[in-house]
């Protein structure tokens, strides 16, 4: 682990070492590079640094609400000019399970956006009618702001007669600065679990290590050579270890620094941790492209 608070901590020999095998960084979004509907003003000069290193970068996000095209107009919006290569999110992820464990499957009833559904017909997918007769291959749950009632019984119907059952991530609700609390995709799985006595057949989404996995084998990368960098112990931190990862904390979001040597510390006195600590804590991506600098020599 390396605390660079106020850069009174120099870099050992092995966290160097680590550090200068780096290609490619997974960068989650709020709180790593933006936060809420703010950029971060040193993300552009961060991004810049990365390609002038030769670092490639792709953006993470556990919300599958938007399509890639989306997510690019809205980074767009903010001055990060990034293309498809640079977008990983959960939709894709579920895209790429599908092909891969279900390459029959073609019709699919969805909880989700329109933006979502959208992203699953430009890779070849059908979405069926909220009708018993229209029978789907698998069932799609996703973070779904336009819910309605019936769907939701028609899914929860679909996961009783036992047919593929995909959830996009484990989130029980979405950040949000406004007076309301936004239901998400663990919170639907739920009950639908309650409703039918089944789980989905896999959660995608952090922490499962199939988001990095699918970056990995996109960029030809070995697992040391990607690192996952992020603002919570419990999503980003907790998949870069299930993938076997370098791990890197940014206290720029939500976890504090108090919070990250505490599940150090418990790490420590327990082989077996709820929650393992990053292998580096820096309080913004600023910090890291100054170790990042140092650690290639430039």
């Amino acid at each position: 682990m390396n605390l660079t608070e106020n850069h009174n901590t120099c870099l050992t020999p092995e966290q160097k070492t680590k550090l200068s095998k780096i290609r490619h960084l997974a960068l989650d979004m709020d709180g790593t590079i933006y936060l809420g509907s703010n950029l971060f003003p040193y993300t552009v000069d961060f991004l810049n640094t990365m390609k002038a290193l030769g670092i490639g970068y792709s953006f993470l996000t556990n919300n599958p609400t938007k399509s890639v095209e989306d997510y690019l107009s809205k980074l767009s919006g903010m001055g990060i000019h990034a293309d498809a290569g640079n977008m990983y999110t959960t939709s894709l992820a579920a895209i790429d399970y599908l092909k891969s464990h279900y390459p029959e499957a073609k019709r699919l009833f969805f909880l989700g956006t329109p933006s979502m559904i959208r992203q699953f017909e430009q890779a070849g997918f059908e979405a069926t009618a909220d009708d018993p007769d229209d029978v789907p291959d698998a069932l799609v749950v996703a973070f779904d702001m336009t819910l309605t009632y019936s769907r939701l019984c028609r899914a929860t119907w679909w996961a009783a007669q036992g047919i593929p059952y995909i959830a996009t991530n484990p989130d029980w609700v979405c950040p949000t600065d406004q007076r309301t609390i936004l239901v998400d995709c663990g919170s639907l799985q739920r009950c639908i679990e309650a409703a039918s006595g089944r789980k989905p057949d896999i959660v995608l989404g952090k922490p499962d290590p199939t988001m990095l996995d699918g970056i990995r084998e996109r960029n030809d990368l070995e697992a040391g050579e990607i690192a996952m960098v992020g603002d919570r112990i419990y999503t980003d931190i907790a998949m870069g270890h299930n993938a076997g990862a370098i791990t890197v904390l940014v206290l720029s979001g939500e976890t504090t620094l108090e919070t990250a040597l505490q599940v150090a510390e418990e790490a420590r006195d327990n082989p077996h941790p709820e929650f393992f600590p990053a292998d580096f804590i820096v309080r913004d991506i600023r910090e890291l492209g100054e170790l990042l600098l140092e650690s290639h020599g430039a």
